[in-house]
């Protein structure tokens, strides 16, 4: 059996040579889109915690009663905020959505477990200010993140339902650690075995059934994050979770977010859906 080459299979800017201009792209749609919230239905720069990138951005859709969506960037735990993903805000606010998009401590300062820890407080944060149980959607590093919401156990939390994330949209997620300590991105992630078994939610106890996942992958991405995906909607759709494996045509590991920002896509009304329900 011819091994893998785990380097080339994560580490995604090899891959998308193109990369910096799709990052400056979405770079340059976020920041029209968070300077006109600040004149319009945008609730900017909210801590949930006392660290320096402890805060959220809500975009109001102008609804009463309106679902709430929680978008987490990607960047593997490592670089990435929020300023830079608000571009994925506006057709979600058209189609009635709000959407509160965080940021979170970045590796190596913090520990993937801390992250995880970090947006739980986040999303207690925003049950207490909304009162709303969200979907959460999540690209990548945040794709991973999406899956350990979704099967955290909320009512360990005092005041918080014990159901309060039902639904989540995981976009291109690492949901098994392990393959990337061999890789560079370990760097900064400082992963040994018994960290990264306890940080991948495929290992975890699945969530209760009845909740919802979609795993969502480009088209061309590589054969390990088809994988991943395929995996964990295995072995939660195993356990009763309503589960899908979204392989979203012509799009890699970047082009696959911005399927966010077309209503007429496949992922867009999967989102939609899960928000409604």
């Amino acid at each position: 059996m011819t091994a893998i080459d785990l380097e080339a299979e994560y580490n995604v800017a090899l891959r998308v040579p193109e990369s910096p201009a799709i990052l400056a792209r979405w770079q340059a749609a976020s920041a029209i889109e968070r300077s006109a919230a600040r004149t319009g239905r945008g609730e900017l720069d909210h801590p949930y915690g006392p660290g320096d990138r402890q805060c959220y951005d809500l975009f109001r859709a102008g609804l009463r009663a309106a679902p709430l969506a929680v978008f987490i960037h990607g960047g593997y735990w490592r670089k990435g905020d929020r300023e830079s993903y608000a571009f994925v805000v506006r057709a979600l606010n058209e189609a009635g959505i709000d959407v509160a998009v965080p940021s979170y401590s970045l590796c190596p300062a913090v520990s993937v477990l801390q992250i995880i820890d970090e947006l739980r407080r986040c999303l207690t944060a925003l049950w207490a200010r909304t009162n709303q149980r969200p979907v959460v959607i999540g690209h990548s590093a945040g794709g991973h993140l999406t899956a350990a919401m979704l099967a955290t156990d909320w009512s360990a939390r005092p005041g918080i339902p014990a159901d309060l994330v039902r639904a989540g949209c995981a976009l291109s997620g690492v949901f098994e650690l392990a393959p990337l300590i061999g890789t560079t991105i370990n760097v900064e992630l400082q992963l040994d075995p018994d960290t990264a078994a306890a940080a991948s939610p495929v290992f975890w106890q699945p969530p209760p059934a009845g909740r919802a996942l979609v795993a969502a992958v480009g088209e061309h991405e590589t054969g390990e994050f088809h994988r991943q995906s395929r995996a964990i909607a295995a072995a939660w759709g195993a356990a009763g979770v309503q589960t899908e494996y979204l392989s979203v045509a012509g799009t890699n590991h970047y082009t696959v977010l911005e399927e966010l920002t077309k209503p007429g896509s496949a992922l867009f009304g999967r989102v939609v859906s899960l928000a409604r329900r």
